[in-house]
């Protein structure tokens, strides 16, 4: 019997986004944290241990485009984010439900809320929301 040799093909890294990219789409995070009516506490969370300082650097700065370096970690827990809120988006009509049920205890979760979880601060659990959300929702 003769072994066939297997081929590998290299995973590609994303391309890096440009700065303009960036600048948008921190600016719709830190729009999405104000309908969610986070903390600064809760937002860095959220963001991976973002610093304070350069979370208020952000609230800022986004406006105008500079936020800085937005690495591969940070590029996925906002696309996490944004597909929690496009989730909420298709589960409520009214977007201010969608926004408050981020907040309100849920027994699915065990009496806590969607925001607990993903307070724990890993990716994972940004990924584990999104995927839970796209499952009630259907999307498959």
């Amino acid at each position: 019997m003769q072994l066939q040799s297997i081929v590998t093909t290299p995973a590609t890294v994303g391309a890096a986004i440009s700065d303009e990219e960036a600048g948008a789409l921190a600016r719709t995070t830190v729009n999405l944290f104000k309908a969610w009516n986070l903390t600064d506490l809760e937002a860095c969370i959220l963001l991976g241990g973002m610093s304070a300082r350069t979370w208020a650097r952000w609230k800022t700065g986004a406006k105008e485009g500079g936020v800085g370096r937005i690495d591969r970690d940070l590029r996925t827990r906002m696309a996490h984010l944004m597909g929690i809120h496009k989730g909420l988006r298709y589960l409520f009509t009214d977007p201010a439900r969608g926004y408050a049920w981020i907040r309100k205890p849920n027994a699915t979760f065990g009496g806590q809320s969607a925001l607990d979880l993903m307070l724990r601060g890993e990716i994972s659990d940004l990924s584990a929301m999104r995927e839970w959300l796209d499952a009630e929702r259907g999307a498959w």
